[in-house]
């Protein structure tokens, strides 16, 4: 005997151009585990939706008309904590990345997003991980390391503890390998399938890497990998 489906992932689309909502809403509507569950074109719509509709995971463009979506996002991270936004734009520089994560975002995407990647990019946020484009990465890298370069001395980083120091330490072989993909980019459901492993393996091995390279979330993890491991 089967228990009850899941409910599916209830999503909010944020987004000032409508043929890009409809675009959206379409393409989200392949999947049964994901539901549309409204639409704002700008900031302040996003947050009284957000507000009234209680969706899991907002999709949210940065750049609108009136209050942006980087204003809405810090809004929402910080009256609805349960609510993972993701911002979903055409811009991948620096500014527009830190702004977005700084604000609360959980994510970042860029448009030209493969189908299959938003929507599992979709199910990491509402696990509440943090699907993050590569192309972003990089940028969130470049700050780090201009960061670095201006005051290594003057502060610590997140990872800076002994082991930072040197290679990842007590780190097994699969471990590493799980810390590289999440360098790269992949969110757990892709490593599981990249490695051949379950998902909660996944989960259980980047609860001990986060403990050995003294991180707390997968974006400093990607940071760390990049800083210390990648090339």
């Amino acid at each position: 005997m089967t228990g009850p489906a899941p409910q599916p992932i209830r999503v909010l689309l944020v987004d000032d151009h409508e043929v890009v909502r409809v675009g959206l809403r379409l393409l989200l509507g392949r999947f049964d585990d994901l539901q549309v569950v409204g639409e704002a074109a700008d900031g302040a719509a996003a947050v009284a939706q957000v507000g009234a509709l209680q969706p899991d995971v907002v999709l949210m463009d940065l750049s609108m008309p009136g209050m942006d979506g980087v204003t809405a996002t810090s809004a929402i991270a910080a009256e609805h904590t349960a609510v993972h936004v993701v911002a979903l734009t055409t811009f991948a520089d620096r500014e527009h990345v830190t702004a977005a994560i700084d604000a609360g975002a959980v994510g970042f995407l860029l448009k030209d997003v493969d189908p299959g990647a938003l929507a599992d990019a979709v199910r990491a946020a509402a696990r509440g991980e943090a699907p993050l484009d590569p192309r972003a990465a990089l940028s969130l890298i470049d700050r780090r390391r201009g960061t670095a370069a201006a005051g290594r001395d003057a502060r610590p980083t997140p990872g800076s503890g002994p082991v930072a120091s040197g290679g990842a330490g007590e780190l097994t072989a699969r471990e590493r390998e799980v810390l590289a993909l999440v360098g790269q980019g992949l969110s757990n459901r892709l490593i599981a399938r990249r490695l051949g492993i379950a998902e909660k393996t996944v989960k259980a091995h980047l609860t001990h890497v986060f403990a050995v390279i003294g991180v707390t979330d997968r974006v400093q993890a990607a940071l760390w990998w990049q800083r210390h491991e990648a090339g």
